[in-house]
């Protein structure tokens, strides 16, 4: 974990409720896809947990939904304005166990970690497949940006209006995949649980209270005894989950 200074290049609408900050600053803790970072904010007592979509070597991508004052504090905030935030939080997706057609599918707010997850797939010649969830086609956002990765992407919405209509479990293929990696509510990954036909990797959204560990607030059981979703998680393995 480190904490540091960013200075917020951009800061853009890009779906309904849905923005995209671009950041600057050191990002040499973050070690791999799935990780999040904590951000303080002005009269907010509690740092806010947002997933990292993309990262360099000085530069950072966050993608945020607006759900409460601290993410709508977020979306007003302008260019060249600094942020405080801790980095390299989380443990984040093993690609190693991924073979050779990976199968990633994120739900709404779960969409962005699933991005960066492709781009190292990819580097590594796998050939991995996106199934994207929204509820509508205003909350839509990233498949542009996966198909220009060159990734298969199926949208599945809830009411039908752009792709598959239903859930992503209504557009999961029965066979063809090798691993499975996921993020979403919680809802959304039992219901993949339940339909996955291999194993796979589930990233967890929880409440936080300091985002490192040391508070237990976000403690959930697993097979293998108590883990906390913001320092053992938020990525759990299918075998260890328990519902």
């Amino acid at each position: 974990m480190r904490q540091g200074l960013f200075t917020i290049v951009k800061n853009e609408k890009l779906a309904e409720d849905t923005y995209r900050m671009s950041l600057k600053g050191d990002t040499t803790a973050i070690t791999g896809p799935g990780q999040f970072v904590n951000i303080a904010l002005e009269g907010c007592f509690l740092r806010r947990p947002i997933s990292v979509c993309d990262y360099g070597p000085d530069s950072l991508v966050l993608i945020y939904k607006v759900v409460g004052k601290g993410t709508a504090q977020m979306s007003q905030l302008p260019e060249g304005a600094e942020l405080d935030l801790l980095t390299g939080l989380g443990n984040g997706y093993d690609l190693e166990k991924s073979g050779e057609r990976p199968l990633l599918i994120g739900g709404g707010a779960g969409v962005p970690p699933l991005y960066t997850l492709a781009k190292q797939l990819l580097a590594q010649g796998k050939h991995p497949a996106v199934i994207l969830g929204f509820n509508r086609a205003e909350e839509l956002f990233l498949q542009e940006e996966f198909q220009t990765l060159g990734v298969e992407v199926t949208v599945a919405t809830a009411d039908g209006s752009v792709g598959v209509q239903g859930f992503v479990t209504d557009a999961m293929p029965q066979e063809g995949y090798t691993y499975i990696y996921t993020c979403g509510p919680e809802p959304m990954l039992k219901a993949v649980y339940d339909k996955s036909a291999t194993s796979g990797q589930f990233s967890f959204e929880e409440r936080m209270g300091c985002g490192f560990g040391a508070c237990m607030g976000c403690t959930c059981q697993t097979k293998y005894g108590n883990k906390r979703i913001c320092r053992e998680g938020p990525v759990l393995e299918k075998e260890e989950i328990l519902w």
